[in-house]
């Protein structure tokens, strides 16, 4: 067997196959492939893991002995630990190189992957998962950045909209591999996936990104800046996971007093950690950052609840879940790019306020989820679907076009934070008023009816929320 022609790279024929799979028009050169492709990849983790093990939860609670709480507190851990480094490794990046942050994460990310696989407890998951978090934290600090530094301005708008499909592709496929994994393999098995995506990432980084990006390289971080922002973060969502007791009030109260302080002393200094400027002379930019924010926690905990719903009181099967809930995912990913482009054509408001008017609709809807069959459920997860795609794509482009070019890496940073942040919220409400239903119980047949009605109250109460997000985003003007 003879190797490859002489005069041709190995790495220009490892891209062959990802380059016949993406159509010719919008193709790029072999280099710019490979960097795109590593961002694929960082961006198709995240969510796949998300919704993934969404499905393997009440596997994992039986195996581990875990109630309904801790269990709440899987997702969460991760989503914690990806905010609170985020904004301070971005920094961090910025001034010592964005490649090596970048490739740091991800063999973070990796490791910590193989480590949940061979955890023995639920608070070694817990610690595992907290390190799955930093990783992915570096990685997205810097991917939409790497991109934005290498793609043109005229091939930008293409390298970002194929990235997008692969968050959604993520989100697709996490609930349906996440369900047939923890059925026929264990749950265990839907941490080795992102350890061979982690492996590939790794490989492609090392040999196809040879430049660096460090543009604010010589200037001081705000390390000070960066331990008020984590306290507060933390304080503030431990403390949403102790309410109603006096600890979790007073946790709260102290995340918030430290975040007012964190805006007061970014706002003073002149190296900021994040850059909040934007946020007080941009109208467009707070407002659709705002929307944002308040859809991600109106809506993140949706896949939690109807998982722990389908098979607990549906006596539904992981797999069997995650074939109902992969409608969801596989209709933001159809409707996404669509609205992405008539974005370029319509006003971005109007598209992300009727996005936004949709999903509430579908909230609304799971407020008589006890009511519901099947094909109603999967009906509404289609309206909900629908809403999130219109949605998503023009708030992107909105925050996105709202900002000059030197600013379009602080733009991505906030919109990932805000996601970040959104997602927590949702987690810390939902696992809220579960401790208010049914405590630190696990789901039985005795403590059903709470677990019902704690379900009714998370769906109005995020209702609400996507209802005010209406206002929010159609306030943020032209």
């Amino acid at each position: 067997m003879t190797g490859p022609p002489s005069g041709i790279d190995v790495k220009t024929l490892n891209l062959q196959f990802v380059l016949t799979m993406i159509p010719k028009q919008n193709r790029f050169e072999p280099e710019k492939a490979s960097i795109l492709l590593v961002a694929v990849i960082s961006a198709f983790l995240t969510p796949f893991m998300g919704s993934a093990i969404n499905l393997a939860l009440p596997a994992i609670g039986e195996d581990l002995n875990a109630d309904a709480i801790l269990l709440g507190w899987i997702a969460t851990t991760y989503l914690l630990s990806s905010a609170i480094f985020l904004v301070p490794f971005g920094r961090v990046a910025d001034i010592y190189g964005r490649k090596k942050v970048f490739l740091s994460g991800m063999i973070i990310f990796t490791v910590s992957s193989l480590l949940c696989y061979f955890a023995i407890g639920i608070y070694s998951l817990l610690f595992f998962r907290v390190l799955q978090g930093l990783g992915s934290a570096m990685i997205f600090a810097t991917g939409l950045a790497i991109v934005t530094s290498v793609f043109e301005a005229k091939d930008r708008g293409k390298a970002f909209g194929i990235t997008l499909a692969s968050v959604y592709t993520g989100l697709s496929l996490g609930p349906f591999a996440g369900g047939m994994l923890t059925e026929f393999l264990g749950w265990r098995t839907i941490f080795l996936f992102p350890v061979i995506m982690g492996i590939t990432g790794i490989y492609f980084v090392v040999r196809s990104i040879k430049s660096e990006w460090a543009e604010s390289e010589g200037e001081p971080f705000d390390l000070r800046g960066s331990v008020i922002y984590a306290i507060s973060l933390f304080l503030l969502i431990f403390g949403f996971s102790r309410l109603p007791s006096h600890e979790g009030f007073a946790c709260v109260a102290a995340g918030l007093a430290g975040i007012v302080l964190f805006i007061l002393y970014e706002l003073s200094i002149p190296y900021p950690v994040m850059q909040l400027d934007l946020f007080r002379r941009n109208t467009v930019f707070a407002f659709s950052n705002l929307a944002a924010l308040i859809n991600y926690s109106a809506t993140f905990a949706i896949a939690f609840i109807l998982s722990l719903y389908l098979q607990y009181t549906e006596g539904f099967t992981a797999s069997e879940a995650g074939l109902v809930l992969v409608s969801q995912p596989v209709i933001m990913a159809m409707v996404s790019p669509i609205a992405g482009r008539m974005s370029d054509r319509i006003e971005p408001r109007l598209l992300a306020t009727t996005g936004m008017s949709v999903t509430a609709l579908g909230l609304l809807l799971l407020v008589f989820l006890e009511s519901m069959n099947i094909p109603l459920i999967i009906a509404t997860l289609i309206i909900i679907g629908m809403g999130l795609g219109l949605f998503t794509s023009p708030n992107s482009n909105a925050i996105m076009s709202a900002v000059n070019k030197q600013y379009y890496g602080i733009a991505a940073g906030t919109m990932g934070t805000m996601r970040l942040l959104g997602q927590i919220f949702s987690m810390g409400l939902i696992m809220l008023i579960l401790s208010l239903f049914i405590g630190r119980e696990p789901v039985t047949a005795e403590n059903l009816p709470n677990f019902l009605q704690s379900i009714r109250v998370a769906f109005l109460l995020f209702f609400g929320l996507c209802f005010l997000g209406i206002f929010a985003s159609y306030a943020r003007g032209k």
